[in-house]
């Protein structure tokens, strides 16, 4: 049997192997969950959605109140050596800020120097089953806290859907709130109406702004698809013609099941069919 491969992983300004690097016990990611992550999909050894990600990325630091210790640029310059270096041509890049390490207190040091990792993940993300057969989704309560809208590294409530949702037969959970479907626990979910109109939710502290949810959406508008950004219930969902779901290391895929009930005839639908090709077609052609 070969050995492990060692990968090239970045910590806090160097390039080490990845098990020569370490962090600190006081670090307030670990103690507090207080940090920032993104993950951006890597097709043909390229950064997918780069631009947005580093968007989202800076918003959300910005949020907690932290700063980044380096540009985005410069991180971006930092994933495509990870990606050279560890021959990545499919899979993702994991980026972790926290606010830094000290001796535990609530009430951090402003002047703290914060922590960035980064590494790579291999990972085959186009052409998998779920493509072809769809996916299967447990509805289930959201238990989340109210700022979503922050991509934060407190991922508990979404580690605890996906294992009850895994548990029972299902490939991702749908977190529902006052009735409503808030998101996936690691995707944005979506509907095409009967009368062929997409509906997803609004942006707003309810739900992450998902970077795969706008290209997706970009590219419906140019293709002149009726688009609804508003709330949609389970049974309005289980009722619709087709349903998908976004994120970074799934693109668009299509759900076929809802809480064990079939989606339609229970395949993937023609308007995903379109709006796949689409994506891969935009995503390769604007990958850096």
């Amino acid at each position: 049997m070969s050995a492990p491969t060692i990968r090239t992983v970045y910590l806090n300004g160097a390039f080490l192997p990845e098990n020569e690097a370490h962090l600190s016990i006081f670090d307030r990611g670990f103690l507090f969950g207080d940090g920032i992550y993104e993950v951006t999909a890597v097709l043909d050894g390229k950064l997918i959605d780069s631009a947005l990600h580093m968007a989202r990325l800076e918003r959300s630091v910005g949020e907690i109140g932290g700063r980044l210790p380096i540009t985005t640029d410069e991180i971006v310059e930092i994933e495509k050596r990870l990606v050279s270096e560890n021959q990545l041509t499919e899979g993702v890049v994991y980026l972790q800020y926290t606010r830094g390490a000290e001796d535990r207190n609530f009430f951090y040091a402003e002047d703290l120097p914060p922590t960035l990792v980064i590494f790579t993940q291999a990972k085959t993300l186009e052409h998998v089953v779920a493509v072809e057969k769809g996916l299967k989704v447990k509805s289930m309560p959201d238990q989340r806290w109210a700022r979503r809208d922050i991509k934060s590294v407190c991922l508990l409530p979404q580690v605890m859907a996906k294992r009850a949702a895994k548990a029972e037969g299902f490939d991702e959970a749908w977190l529902v709130e006052n009735g409503l479907v808030t998101e996936g626990a690691s995707s944005t979910g979506y509907i095409v109406t009967r009368d062929g109109r997409i509906v997803t939710r609004a942006n707003s502290q309810a739900t992450l702004p998902g970077c795969t949810r706008l290209a997706i959406l970009d590219l419906a508008r140019e293709a002149g698809l009726a688009l609804e950004e508003r709330p949609f219930s389970v049974d309005e969902a289980k009722a619709a013609a087709e349903v998908w779901l976004t994120s970074a290391s799934n693109f668009i895929v299509s759900i076929t099941n809802i809480d064990g009930a079939a989606v339609g005839d229970g395949t993937p639908g023609p308007m995903f069919k379109r709006l796949r090709a689409l994506y891969m077609e935009n995503a390769r052609r604007t990958a850096v």
